[in-house]
């Protein structure tokens, strides 16, 4: 939202590159994670945590819309980091809470429901709050989105949860020691998953734009098509991973999922081979947002599988971390390789990324066919 802002006040791309700053507490939320860990011994306390970093959020955005985006760009860049770390902040203890408070059945729709969300807000954020922007102002924009921050909060207010010291950690998380999570054989392997597992449609979402484009797609048009399409799609196709998950379990689910992200691949590779048709673009969009969507809500949901009791924020937190890196690199590599083969060899490469990932699972989480029904739940 910020970046089309931005854009629309001649604002230079090097400007808008700085912005990418305000994303580094998501990357680096692992770093005090265990200060969230160590201080949450109860549900109590976890919703002291989410409540009290969602309002310290609130509170910045407000602060920001005091300011000027054309005379105090760097000092609104400084208070959007901090916004960051709260909301960061809030996430962390929100999944830990997640975590203790769902049980192995919920997790899968408990993380559908969690990721349709996201989708949902980022669909509102593109689309409401820029028209908000457009009819209201800056000023306007930002108090309509601290109000709501402090709406999403609204349910924690009520709920008034029990003392619940029997999940106290026992242990407290060094913060020295957060890689400690990768001791273990199977977290070592599971690295491999949370690296490649998105790569073969990173790629593709990261060149999506750029290919609409050199097909001659208006700026318009391309942001219905992805930006409210696809995000809706997305958003859909979480819930109903959930559900998925839920019913057949996770490693079926996990192949069944990586499957689905392969054809996305092969589905724009050959559509690339001449120029498609509005309908084939549409089916690819759908397709590729909606493999998006299942494969967040199986990365998350074996995430929280993998954490210990002591270090569930944390653990997750690294995790989640990974991908989050992960998916930036591929990012970054398929913008070469697309300038180098072009789209069509781009998309090939990311069938390669997604037989990759495909082969990795039979060695992280392999298949006894004979007890398929007896996948890990």
């Amino acid at each position: 939202m910020v970046p089309v802002i931005m854009r629309q006040e001649n604002y230079s791309l090097e400007s808008i590159g700085l912005l990418q700053l305000v994303k580094l507490p998501w990357i680096l939320k692992f770093l005090w994670a265990p200060l969230v860990d160590n201080n949450a011994a109860d549900r109590k306390q976890l919703r002291r945590w989410i409540i009290l970093s969602e309002l310290f959020y609130a509170f910045v955005i407000l602060s920001i819309s005091l300011f000027s985006l054309q005379t105090d760009f760097k000092l609104i860049v400084v208070l959007m980091v901090i916004a960051f770390i709260a909301s960061a902040t809030q996430d962390i203890a929100t999944d830990i809470f997640a975590i203790r408070v769902l049980g192995p059945g919920e997790k899968a729709i408990g993380n559908g429901i969690q990721s349709g969300g996201s989708f949902i807000g980022s669909l509102f954020g593109t689309g409401v709050l820029l028209l908000a922007y457009h009819y209201l102002g800056w000023q306007y924009l930002l108090w309509i989105l601290a109000a709501f921050v402090i709406f999403a909060i609204a349910p924690l207010l009520i709920y008034k949860p029990e003392s619940d010291l029997s999940v106290a950690t026992k242990v407290r998380v060094k913060p020295l020691d957060i890689l400690s999570f990768f001791k273990e054989k199977f977290a070592r392997r599971r690295v491999l998953v949370l690296v490649f597992y998105y790569s073969g449609l990173i790629g593709i979402l990261a060149m999506l734009k750029p290919y609409m484009v050199d097909l001659g797609y208006s700026v318009k048009e391309i942001g219905f098509m992805s930006g409210i399409v696809g995000t809706a799609v997305a958003a859909s196709f979480a819930l109903l991973g959930g559900i998925i998950v839920k019913h057949i379990g996770r490693k079926p689910s996990i192949y069944l999922f990586a499957l689905i992200n392969l054809f996305v691949g092969v589905f724009f590779y050959l559509i690339s081979m001449h120029t498609p048709s509005l309908f084939e673009l549409y089916a690819g969009i759908c397709l590729l947002w909606g493999a998006y969507g299942l494969s967040t809500v199986i990365i998350y949901t074996t995430s929280m599988d993998a954490v210990r009791p002591n270090s569930a924020g944390t653990d997750f937190t690294v995790q989640i971390v990974i991908t989050h890196l992960s998916s930036m690199l591929i990012a970054v590599f398929s913008g070469k390789t697309g300038d180098i083969i072009g789209y069509n060899g781009l998309f090939g490469v990311e069938i390669l990324m997604s037989v990759i990932s495909i082969l990795l699972l039979f060695f992280v989480y392999p298949v006894n066919f004979k007890s398929w029904k007896s996948a890990m739940r």
